[in-house]
């Protein structure tokens, strides 16, 4: 089969294999690495598919894909699924209604989905580069950092610089990575948002002179970000298998027009997720729509309603779905390229750059909403339909009660099956939804002879270790994994915190300390 090369952006040259790209993620026009081409799945393929395993779809998409991964590092990089709650079906589906199923991309080490991908990527990337040392940068809201500190502890080539907002993420996420003891491990609270983050780490793969520095240690660099193509395949892949899986369950049909599509709904801040699943629709599999749930910070909701991507005026709101506390959504620019080609791609990235806005014009902005709708959620709406969805016997997180908004917002509207990519396990927020149902005034009673509250603070100043256990008590079936339980009694081994100008002396202390 043709191997297919990686394109850049902004350039549409500037071609790479899938390995080289994902070792050395940066283009030399600033832009991000995607496919310069994609296969076409038609009906017989996707039913073939349908009977295969989890690990065997992956390797069947990244053999259509053309990708140059050496089938037994691939294998190799798919064990790291029997880290997961269910090794042969690492992700899990669950019926919410007749019309809605929740994805669970939530049951690995870190009960986040970004283990999904972090997980077998680390696999890939730690055995193609055995003969280099390795820095791996990586920003995070919250989630993608203890997903990649998970996936590269204790390395012996490579170094990992993990940044996040230090004010910015729960206790729990602040916790998985800053109880991180192996020496490999660099974790740096930022004085700013993860907008700063992400645009320190950016800069730092851009920087000349940090490069050269990184050269004269005979360091290459690499980003685990979804800036990271490698990042993407793995979430192309669960979005064409749940559409695979209610296939099987009958739920659609290839045969019967009426009921062969789906209409996916994913919480977005980086956009990242929701990129998997476009991918997915483009190469064949019969996605209706793809629905980009947002929180206060409602850019996207903006952007694929108007068409004008405008962060001139944004101030960053820092919501009770922080993982979406995002403005600069990185893999829009992927699209825009999948849709537009890259000449506009780099007008677009430009003007954002320089003046802080792009706007597409009216047949573009039609193209971009013959694939996508949008929906934003309020932090009042959130922990309504944390409480609703808690009645219904179904505890979600913050980020996914954003997503239960948006079907709430186009079940009427839209034909077809529903399905909610539900991003984080419950105990990730656990305060907030302690905060949400504790507003219900039956379920306040119910705490009071269930748990001794009396000693604990007001509910929303609960730490996750105190609400934790309010909901555990609140009902039985709250199970709690270990990975989180055991985090409450870890010692904290990383405590640095600087500001966004320190960042970079302070990485190539570090990594001269580390030769």
């Amino acid at each position: 089969m043709k191997t297919t090369k990686m394109i850049d952006t902004r350039s549409g040259g500037d071609y790479k294999s899938f390995c080289e790209a994902i070792l050395s993620p940066s283009t030399a026009s600033g832009g991000l690495y995607t496919f310069s081409a994609l296969p076409t799945l038609h009906k017989n393929e996707l039913v073939r598919l349908s009977k295969c395993s989890y690990k065997e779809l992956c390797e069947e998409v990244f053999s259509l894909l053309g990708l140059d991964i050496p089938k037994g590092l691939l294998r190799d990089a798919l064990q790291t699924y029997e880290n997961f709650d269910d090794a042969n079906t690492p992700v899990q589906l669950k019926r919410y209604d007749e019309n809605l199923s929740v994805l669970e991309l939530y049951h690995g080490p870190t009960r986040a989905f970004k283990d999904m991908a972090l997980q077998p990527f680390g696999s890939l990337i730690k055995s193609l580069s055995t003969d280099k040392r390795y820095l791996i940068l990586v920003a995070t809201s919250g989630d993608t950092g203890p997903a990649t500190l998970e996936s590269f502890k204790d390395a012996s080539n490579i170094d990992v610089v993990c940044l996040y907002p230090s004010k910015g993420t729960s206790d729990v996420q602040r916790l998985q990575m800053v109880t991180k003891d192996s020496p490999n491990l660099k974790v740096i609270g930022i004085q700013g948002n993860f907008d700063d983050a992400q645009s320190t780490l950016k800069a730092l793969l851009g920087d000349d002179e940090f490069n050269a520095t990184l050269q004269n240690l005979n360091i290459s660099l690499s980003a685990a970000n979804s800036v990271n193509i490698g990042r993407i395949v793995f979430q192309i892949v669960y979005h064409i298998w749940v559409y695979l899986e209610l296939l099987r369950r009958e739920e659609v049909s290839l045969e019967n027009p009426a009921f062969s599509h789906i209409n996916i709904i994913v919480p977005s801040g980086n956009f990242g997720n929701i990129l998997g699943a476009f991918y997915a629709k483009v190469m064949g599999v019969p996605i209706n729509r793809l629905i980009c749930a947002s929180n206060p910070n409602k850019i996207l909701y903006e952007f694929l309603t108007t068409g004008v991507y405008d962060i001139m005026t944004k101030n960053l709101i820092q919501s009770l779905s922080p993982a979406m506390d995002i403005i600069k959504s990185s893999n829009v620019e992927r699209v825009l390229f999948a849709l537009f080609g890259a000449q506009r791609t780099a007008q677009c990235m430009q003007s954002l750059q320089k003046n802080g806005v792009y706007a597409l014009d009216v047949k573009e902005l039609q193209a971009l909403q013959g694939y996508f709708s949008a929906s934003f959620c309020t932090d009042e709406q959130c922990k309504g339909f944390i409480r609703e969805s808690y009645a219904k016997g179904y505890v979600l997180d913050s980020h996914t009660a954003c997503g239960l908004k948006a079907y709430k917002d186009f079940k009427q509207s839209m034909e077809g099956k529903f399905v909610l990519c539900s991003t984080a396990e419950w105990s990730k927020f656990a305060p907030t939804i302690a905060m949400a149902l504790r507003e219900d005034k039956e379920i306040s009673k119910v705490s009071h002879k269930s748990n001794d509250l009396g000693k604990l603070k007001e509910i929303n100043k609960y730490g996750d270790k105190e609400a934790i256990a309010f909901l555990q008590g609140l009902d039985s079936q709250v199970t709690l994994h270990s990975n989180i339980s055991s985090l409450f009694d870890k010692p904290i081994a990383q405590s640095q915190e600087l500001a966004i100008k320190e960042v970079k002396p302070h990485i190539i202390e570090w990594l001269t300390q580390r030769r």
